[in-house]
């Protein structure tokens, strides 16, 4: 069971991590919000079906499972105004401190956190701060500042689908949450930036196309899964295939320029997760898969 959430881990940060050079595509016919909307409304239809089973309709009734959609909606939009002002390199590469992030609040909460981890911990969000404090061409501070603030709040929909009811039907959580995202993103795109232009090239549609199906709905489902199997900084440690592929896809497709602090910053990001996913081998299995399965 572990290496099935292992690979459903692995499977959700590779989709994420497309998700950034698929929304430089978009980007550049329309603007953040209306982009986000328009994801959001592709992943809402693929999830509608299995939003409407018998499962999954008590969800709805569920103040944490609401208030995580909402939360999962506006991080988006956070996260993708930033990557307007930013490259795709460094807005990959400033997503790899939340498995620090969520390393250290799994701690507070009671979940048992190896020396090892702790190393990973500091190592990744030493590389998190050089990049931030030294983004070069590759950003604006604004920019930077908006994709931070979309770490913290992605944050805090993670922990709050851990505590969410269980459900009967696996693919129940992840479609209320995408359904609960696109329902709070559109009323906000609306009122601040009007109907999004609809007129895009077939490049435009298949990067909106590609973000809804790949990079939320079914990013977001596999990530649920794995979640649910193993601890908190375990899973965490595979958002960091996230700013790998943003990395590698901007680099080689964007020709994105790594400098020298995008490098090392990466490197340690990743070096310190890697620290984080052997430090937790070192905890019991048990304590493990205390967590409450969530779907």
């Amino acid at each position: 069971m572990r290496r099935m959430a292992f690979l459903s881990l692995t499977c959700a940060g590779v989709f994420w991590g497309l998700g950034f050079p698929l929304a430089k595509l978009v980007l550049g016919e329309i603007d953040a919000p209306h982009m986000v909307l328009l994801r959001l409304s592709v992943a809402a239809l693929v999830a509608l079906p299995f939003a409407l089973r018998p499962g999954a309709r008590k969800l709805f009734r569920s103040p944490v499972v609401l208030l995580g959609g909402s939360l999962y909606g506006i991080a988006f939009l956070l996260q993708f105004e930033g990557l307007a002002r930013v490259t795709v390199t460094l807005a990959a590469l400033i997503v790899g401190v939340q498995p620090a992030l969520i390393a250290i609040t799994a701690r507070l909460l009671g979940e048992r956190i190896s020396r090892l981890s702790w190393a990973g911990v500091i190592g990744a969000s030493t590389g998190a701060i050089l990049i931030a404090a030294r983004p070069g061409g590759a950003g604006t501070p604004m920019g930077v500042a908006l994709s931070v603030i979309a770490i913290f709040i992605f944050l805090g929909w993670l922990f709050l689908i851990r505590r969410a009811p269980k459900a009967p039907e696996a693919m129940a959580l992840p479609a209320v949450t995408v359904l609960m995202a696109a329902i709070t993103v559109l009323p906000l795109a609306l009122i601040l930036h009007g109907p999004p232009q609809l007129d895009l090239s077939p490049l435009g549609w298949a990067g909106v196309v590609g973000q809804g199906v790949f990079s939320t709905f079914l990013a977001t489902a596999a990530y649920q899964f794995g979640l649910a199997r193993v601890g908190s900084a375990s899973a965490g440690v595979f958002i960091n295939i996230e700013p790998l592929m943003g990395t590698i896809l901007g680099v080689s497709l964007f020709g994105d320029k790594l400098t020298l602090p995008l490098a090392t910053g990466g490197a340690m990001i990743i070096a310190g997760s890697l620290l984080v996913v052997l430090g937790e081998r070192e905890a019991p299995l048990a304590e493990m898969e205390t967590a409450p399965p969530i779907g």
